[in-house]
C-alpha cells in the first residue's frame, strides 16, 4: 500500500488544505507540507532495495478487460523523479507561503499545487501505460489551471490556452502510441513493455509508435518546435515556474523516453529523431536566451535549451549519455529552481522583472545575489558546482559520435557552442541584475532582502549545486546509479563521478566555452545589433493567428451542418451510417443465412402490416400533428404486442409505460405549437429524403435478415445459467439489470436524472402563451378538469400504487422490477395530474421530485458502494432467505435496493419533466407556494 499512498497523499491533502485558510498562510502551508513528508517517509524504507537495483511493483486490478490496472513500480528511475517532485515542491510551498499575498486565493494555489504534485508522481510511478497516460493529462490540465491563476492578466490566460493546447494535442498522439505498443506487445504493463524491446522495434508499427510517442515527449518537454508554450508559461506566478517548468512538468517528457529507453532506443530512427531534435532546441534556447530582457524570459529559453541537452543526450543512444542525462536531470532541477525562486524575490522586492531596471542590487540584496550567483554560476557550468559535472561528461559524450564525414564534428561543434551561449547569458543574469550601474526607476524602492524563511529554500538548493559539485560520489552517486540501471535494464557501464578527470578534450571545450561566454558578454552590443537586424517572431501571436483561424473555418463548418434542421441532422446522420457501413456490408456479402426464414402466422403478418401503416401515415401526416401523435401511439401499442409474441413481457411492459408517459409528456408538448404546419419543403428535397429512406430501410433489411437466418452462438445461455446461482433471480432481464449489468444502469438512470434536471432548469423560468383555440377556431372547454375524469382517476392512485408495489417487489423472480413499478407509479400520478390539475395534487404530494431523484441515486450508489466493503467489485450483489411468519420462505437481495434507487429516480426524473411542462399551462396557475415541485 506504499506506493497508492504516496500518489494518493497529495490529492487528499489538495482537499483538505484549502480548510486551513482561516488559520493564515502559515497554517495552510504547513498543511500543505505534510503530504510531503509522509510520502518521503513511505518510501525511505525501500531505499536500499532499489539502491541494489531491486524493483517494488504493487497492482490492483480496476478494468483488466481494457487492460488497465492500478499498477504502480518504484525503482531507481521513479525514486528520483519522485524525490525530486517531492523535495522541490515541499520547498516551493514554503516559499509560496512568502511569495502569495494575504489577499489572493492561496486555498485554491496550494490546493492546485498538491493536485500536480500528485499528477506528476502518478507519471512517474505508473506501472500500466495506460494509468501513466491518465495522470499525464491530469498534469496538463492542472497545469493550464496554475499558470492562469492570475486570471486577471491577460497574458496568464493566453499561456495557458497555449500550453494545454500544445501538450493536450501531444497527449493525443501519445494516446495513439500507446495503443500501437500496447498492440504489438499485447500488454499495457510497463515490466511487459521494457522486456519486449526487441519485438517493438522489429515490428513494422515500430516508426509509427516511436513517433506518437515522442511527440508526447516533445510537445510536453517544450522541444523544437512546440517549445514556444513554455517561454509564455511564465506569466504565471514564480512557485509555479519554479516548478512546474524547471523541476517537474517540462521534465515529464524527458521521463517518457529515459523510461521507455530500453523498449524504444538503439535504432538509427531514435537516434536521428530524439538526437536532432535535442540539439536543434539545444542551440536555439541558448540563443534566444542570450536577448531577453524579462527575468523570467531568460530563465525560461535557458530551461528550453537545457532540455534539449537532456534530449539531446538521450538520443545519442549511448549508455553513458543516458546516465549523462540523468545526471544532468538533477543538477538543472537544483539549480534552476533556485534561480527562479531568486527571481521570484527580485521581482517581489523591486516590483519588475526587467533587466534593463533592476541594476545593482548587489548593494541592496547582497545575501540573495550571492545565492542567485551561485545558481547562475553552476547553469554556466562553472568548477565546483554540479553544472560543470553533467557538462563535462555531455562535452564527452558528444566526441564519441561516430558520425560519417564532417558530421563527426558537428556534435561538439554544437555542444561547445551552446556551453559559450550558457556563460553569456549566465554572466549577463550576474552582472546586469547585481552591478552594472544603479536601478532605473524600480517600482519599489529601495529594495531589500526579503524575509529570512523565503531564503532558505534557495539556500537548501544552493547548498545542493555545490555539495554535488565537491562531493558528486558521496552527495548523489548511490542515486544517480540506481536511476541509471533502472533507465538501462541494470547494464550500467563504468563511470567515475569526480571534480576533474585530467587535462583532456572536454575540459578544453569547458575552457573554450567559459572564456567564449565571456567574450561574448563583453561584446554584447554588437550581438543585440545583429540580432535586432532580423524580424523577432511573436510566438504567441503566430500561435492565436492560427488558433483563430481554425475557429474562424470550423464556424463556417459548423454553420453548413448545423443550421437549425432537425431534417437536416437526420439526413447527415442517416447518410454517414451508410456511407461508413457500405463497403464493409459488401464485403460480407449479406445474405439470407443457412437458417431461412420463418413462417409468418396470419396475425403476427396483421400486426406487422399496421406497425408498417401506421408507422408511414405518421411520416406523412406529420403536418397534422395530433393525427400523428395518435398513429405513433398505435405504433407503440403494436411494438408491445411484438414483445408479447415473442415472449419478452418485461419489455412489453416498459414498452407500455413508457407509452403513456411519453404520449402524455408529447401532448403536452403539442399544447403549445400549432396544430398543423404548412408545407415547406420542396418537391426535390422530398424525393432525396425518399430515396435516403428507402435506400436506409433496405439496408436495415437485409442486415437483420443475414443476422437472423445465420447460425450464431447466442450469450443468453450464459445468463440463463448464472441468473439463479449467480445473482439469485428467476427473472433473467432484472437480474441483468441490476447485477450483471449494473453499472450500465447506473449510468442510464444518472443520465435520465441529468435529463430530468435539464428540462426543469430550461423551463424554471419560461412563460408560454397558449393557443386560444384548437387550430380548428374552437376555444377550448372552460372545464379543465372534467368531474367524470375526476371521480374516475382517484381511486385508481391506491390500485395503481398497490400494483406498482407488487410489480417491484416480484421484479426479481417474475416479470417486472424497479423500472417498471416506477413508470407504474409515474403514470398513476400522471393522470392525477391531468384530472384533477396541478395544485390539487402537489398539495397532497408532500415532497420535492428533486429530492426523489437525489435519493434514487444515492440508494443505487450505495448498494453498489456497499459490495467494497467486503472487498468485492463494485455493484457485486448478494442474496439470501428468510423465513416469515405466514409468508414463510422468503428470498432477500442486496440488489433490492439497487433496484428502489432506479424506482425513486424514475419516478422524481419522470414527475419532474411532467411538472416543468405542465407548470407552462394556463390552468397550472403555478405561481404558487409549489414553484420547485
Amino acid at each position: 500500500m506504499t506506493l497508492p499512498l504516496v500518489v494518493l497523499l497529495p490529492f487528499i491533502g489538495a482537499m483538505f488544505a484549502p480548510l486551513f485558510v482561516q488559520a493564515g498562510r502559515t497554517a495552510i502551508a504547513i498543511a500543505a507540507s505534510v503530504p510531503a513528508l509522509i510520502a518521503l517517509a513511505a518510501l525511505y524504507p525501500h531505499w536500499q532495495t532499489l539502491a541494489d537495483g531491486g524493483v517494488l511493483v504493487q497492482t490492483y486490478q480496476w478494468l483488466p478487460a481494457l487492460g488497465i490496472s492500478f499498477s504502480l513500480r518504484l525503482d531507481g528511475l521513479s525514486l528520483l523523479f519522485a524525490l525530486l517532485i517531492l523535495i522541490i515542491g515541499l520547498l516551493i510551498i514554503v516559499y509560496a507561503r512568502y511569495y502569495l499575498k494575504a489577499k489572493e486565493n492561496v486555498g485554491k494555489f496550494y490546493s492546485l499545487l498538491l493536485c500536480f504534485k500528485g499528477a506528476m508522481l502518478g507519471i512517474v510511478l505508473s506501472s500500466n501505460l495506460l494509468l501513466m497516460l491518465i495522470f499525464w493529462e491530469l498534469t496538463s490540465l492542472v497545469s493550464f489551471l496554475l499558470i492562469s491563476f492570475w486570471t486577471h492578466k491577460q497574458d496568464a490566460r493566453r499561456g495557458a490556452r497555449m500550453a494545454l493546447a500544445v501538450t493536450g494535442g501531444g497527449g493525443l498522439a501519445l494516446l495513439a502510441g500507446i495503443l500501437l505498443i500496447g498492440r504489438i506487445v499485447g500488454s499495457f504493463e510497463l515490466d511487459d513493455v521494457l522486456a519486449a524491446g526487441d519485438l517493438i522495434k522489429a515490428h513494422e508499427l515500430y516508426p509509427f509508435a516511436l513517433t506518437l510517442v515522442l511527440l508526447g515527449a516533445f510537445t510536453k518537454s517544450a522541444q523544437f518546435p512546440f517549445h514556444f508554450w513554455l517561454p509564455h508559461a511564465m506569466q504565471a506566478p514564480t512557485p509555479v515556474s519554479a516548478y512546474l517548468h524547471s523541476a517537474t512538468m517540462v521534465k515529464a517528457g524527458v521521463f517518457l523516453m529515459a523510461r521507455l529507453y530500453p523498449a524504444l532506443a538503439g535504432t538509427e530512427q531514435w537516434f536521428y529523431m530524439v538526437s536532432f531534435t535535442g540539439m536543434a532546441t539545444l542551440l536555439l534556447g541558448a540563443y534566444v536566451a542570450m536577448f531577453k530582457h524579462d527575468l523570467k524570459g531568460l530563465l525560461a529559453h535557458s530551461t528550453v535549451s537545457h532540455l534539449g541537452l537532456i534530449t539531446l543526450l538521450l538520443g545519442m543512444g549511448t549508455q553513458l549519455a543516458a546516465v549523462a542525462a540523468l545526471f544532468h536531470v538533477i543538477n538543472h532541477a537544483t539549480f534552476k529552481a533556485s534561480l527562479f525562486m531568486a527571481a521570484g524575490i527580485i521581482d517581489h522586492e523591486t516590483g519588475t522583472r526587467d533587466m534593463r531596471r533592476i541594476n545593482g542590487l548587489w548593494r541592496f540584496m547582497p545575501h540573495t545575489a550571492t545565492l542567485a550567483m551561485v545558481a547562475a554560476s553552476s547553469m554556466a557550468g562553472v568548477p565546483l558546482l554540479n553544472g560543470f559535472l553533467s557538462k563535462e561528461m555531455f562535452f564527452a559524450e558528444s566526441l564519441q559520435l561516430n558520425l560519417p564525414g564532417i558530421w563527426a564534428w558537428l556534435p561538439p561543434i554544437v555542444a561547445t557552442l551552446a556551453g559559450i551561449f550558457a556563460v553569456a547569458y549566465s554572466a549577463r543574469f550576474i552582472h546586469d541584475v547585481f552591478f552594472n550601474g544603479k536601478p532605473v526607476d524600480l517600482p519599489i524602492y529601495p529594495p531589500h532582502e526579503p524575509p529570512r524563511y523565503m531564503k532558505i529554500p534557495v539556500e537548501i538548493l544552493v547548498f545542493a549545486c555545490i555539495m554535488v559539485g565537491v562531493f558528486p560520489a558521496i552527495s548523489v552517486g548511490p542515486l544517480l546509479y540506481a536511476a541509471a540501471s533502472a533507465t538501462l535494464g541494470g547494464d550500467v557501464p563504468e563511470y567515475h563521478l569526480a571534480v576533474m578527470h585530467g587535462f583532456n578534450l572536454p575540459l578544453m571545450m569547458s575552457f573554450l566555452a567559459f572564456f567564449g561566454g565571456l567574450l561574448m558578454y563583453s561584446q554584447r552590443k554588437r550581438f543585440f545589433d545583429f540580432h535586432a537586424r532580423f524580424r523577432e517572431v511573436d510566438e504567441k501571436a503566430v500561435f492565436e493567428a492560427v488558433i483563430s483561424n481554425l475557429v474562424s473555418k470550423a464556424h463556417r463548418l459548423t454553420a453548413r451542418i448545423e443550421n437549425g434542421s432537425l431534417q437536416r441532422y437526420a439526413m447527415l446522420l442517416v447518410v454517414s451510417a451508410m456511407a461508413v457501413s457500405l463497403v464493409p456490408l459488401v464485403n460480407l456479402g449479406i445474405a439470407i443465412g443457412d437458417n431461412g426464414l420463418s413462417p409468418v402466422d396470419w396475425p403476427t403478418a396483421v400486426a406487422a402490416a399496421v406497425l408498417m401503416v401506421c408507422a408511414l401515415a405518421t411520416a406523412l401526416m406529420h403536418r397534422e400533428r395530433f393525427f400523428a401523435l395518435v398513429l405513433l401511439s398505435v405504433v407503440g401499442l403494436v411494438v408491445a404486442l411484438a414483445f408479447v409474441r415473442f415472449s419478452a413481457p418485461d419489455l412489453a411492459m416498459t414498452q407500455l409505460s413508457v407509452e403513456v408517459v411519453t404520449i402524455v409528456l408529447l401532448m403536452l408538448a403539442l399544447f403549445y405549437m400549432p396544430s398543423w404546419t404548412p408545407l415547406e419543403t420542396t418537391t426535390g428535397r422530398r424525393i432525396r429524403d425518399i430515396v435516403i429512406s428507402l435506400a436506409a430501410g433496405t439496408g436495415m433489411t437485409l442486415i437483420t435478415l443475414a443476422m437472423l437466418t445465420d447460425p450464431f452462438s447466442s450469450i443468453s445461455d450464459f445468463f440463463l445459467e448464472n441468473s439463479k446461482p449467480g445473482g439469485g433471480g428467476t427473472n433473467v432481464v432484472n437480474v441483468i439489470l441490476v447485477d450483471f449489468r449494473g453499472f450500465d444502469t447506473l449510468g442510464e438512470i444518472t443520465v435520465l436524472a441529468i435529463a430530468a434536471l435539464g428540462i426543469y432548469s430550461m423551463l424554471k423560468n419560461m412563460a408560454l402563451t397558449p393557443p386560444p383555440g384548437d387550430g380548428q377556431g374552437h376555444p377550448w372547454t372552460r372545464d379543465a378538469y372534467p368531474v367524470m375524469l375526476r371521480q374516475l382517476a382517484r381511486p385508481m392512485l391506491p390500485l395503481a400504487l398497490m400494483v406498482s408495489v407488487y410489480i417491484f417487489l416480484r421484479g426479481h423472480n417474475l416479470p417486472g422490477g424497479g423500472f417498471i413499478a416506477g413508470l407504474i407509479t409515474s403514470v398513476a400520478l400522471i393522470l392525477q395530474y391531468i384530472a384533477s390539475g396541478m395544485i390539487w395534487t402537489q398539495d397532497r404530494i408532500p415532497f420535492r421530485y428533486h429530492n426523489v431523484i437525489g435519493i434514487g441515486l444515492l440508494f443505487a450508489t450505495v448498494a453498489g458502494a456497499g459490495s467494497l466493503a467486503f472487498s468485492y467489485p463494485f455493484l457485486t450483489s448478494t442474496f439470501g432467505y428468510i423465513t416469515w411468519p405466514v409468508v414463510g420462505k422468503f428470498e432477500v437481495a442486496s440488489a433490492m435496493v439497487f433496484d428502489l434507487g432506479v424506482y425513486l429516480t424514475v419516478i422524481g426524473a419522470t414527475l419532474l419533466a411532467l411538472v416543468s411542462i405542465g407548470r407552462l399551462s394556463p390552468h397550472s396557475a403555478i405561481k404558487s407556494k409549489k414553484e420547485g415541485a
